[in-house]
């Protein structure tokens, strides 16, 4: 078979992305208590650090304090985790020992719909498991636990349950994405590795935690009026579907139907570009809002609120 055959040439891609991830991605045992006993769960978590820290989903670790972190040369260490964000079920952990050398950070913002990527794991607990598909969809919302994760990958690579906290990477071994949720046959989900989670992350790193602030919105992409499109210089914003009552949103008198443009002076047209700006140093800050109502501009002033998690 010549190589320039297209199925060898994606073959060598994923084999290749297998071989440089696969020694950096541990297979994760997390002690469990709960009112039937104690146990263990199984995950992955991806080493980012040459120091030994790792990165895994929140809902792996869920309210252990430490587990053991084993890797694909037989080696083990012992871990402490080091902070968890539920709201975006990303968690670090530090290792007690020797780790691999440390997985590169991609960038997910600079992905496109039917990209090729490989998801490295431990499903049902079976060690260093690849598996490669497509970026499906970019920008989802995954409901979990009663919360609501944004700007989530989705992705036809095959995840099974201990996948999560695996690495999905990208052609070049770049991990873009730390996969958290299987969604349905044929349907993985995964966070982004972006700016907004370098945040988390930093501050998981930082303060073992993270303060957010909160606006009380359920937002979703919606059209700018094409008689607008030209003056304002695009085509999409945020548009309002709930309005938490109470919250910040709703006393400063924005609506449901309102189309967002602008929050702080930065144009917004997805979920992300808001989430940017909700953190820490938001909370109980004036924050100017422009948005589109019944075919005008409506100037708004909001207050957002520290996040109080449940």
């Amino acid at each position: 078979m010549e190589a320039s055959h297209p199925l060898d040439a994606y073959s060598q891609i994923v084999s290749g992305v297998a071989e440089r991830l696969t020694p950096k991605v541990a297979s994760l045992r997390v002690p469990r208590r709960g009112p039937g006993g104690s146990g263990e769960s199984l995950g992955s978590a991806v080493v980012f650090t040459g120091d030994g820290f790792l990165l895994t989903n929140a809902h792996v670790v869920g309210k252990a304090t430490s587990g053991t972190a084993s890797f694909s040369d037989g080696t083990s260490a012992p871990f402490a985790v080091v902070g968890a964000d539920p709201l975006s079920d990303l968690a670090v952990l530090r290792a007690n020992g020797t780790t691999p050398e440390p997985a590169e950070l991609g960038e997910a913002d600079q992905l496109v719909v039917g990209q090729l990527v490989v998801a490295v794991g431990n499903p049902l607990g079976l060690a260093g498991s690849v598996t490669a598909g497509v970026v499906s969809a970019l920008g989802r919302s995954l409901p979990a636990r009663g919360r609501l994760i944004e700007d989530v990958i989705q992705t036809d690579a095959a995840l099974n349950p201990g996948n999560s906290g695996g690495a999905l990477a990208d052609s070049e071994a770049r991990v873009i994405g730390i996969n958290t949720a299987v969604a349905g046959v044929g349907l993985g989900m995964a966070v982004p590795v972006n700016a907004t989670t370098r945040r988390i992350i930093s501050a998981l790193m930082r303060d073992g935690r993270v303060r957010r602030a909160y606006l009380g919105l359920v937002t979703m992409p919606g059209p700018v009026p094409a008689a607008w499109r030209d003056r304002l210089g695009r085509t999409t914003g945020l548009l309002v579907a709930e309005v938490v009552a109470g919250g910040p949103a709703d006393r400063a008198g924005l609506r449901a139907g309102d189309l967002l443009l602008v929050a702080g002076g930065k144009p917004v047209k997805a979920a992300q570009d808001l989430q940017r700006l909700m953190f820490s140093e938001a909370i109980g800050r004036p924050l100017p809002v422009t948005v589109m109502r019944n075919g005008a501009l409506v100037d708004v002033i909001a207050e957002p609120a520290e996040l109080v998690a449940a």
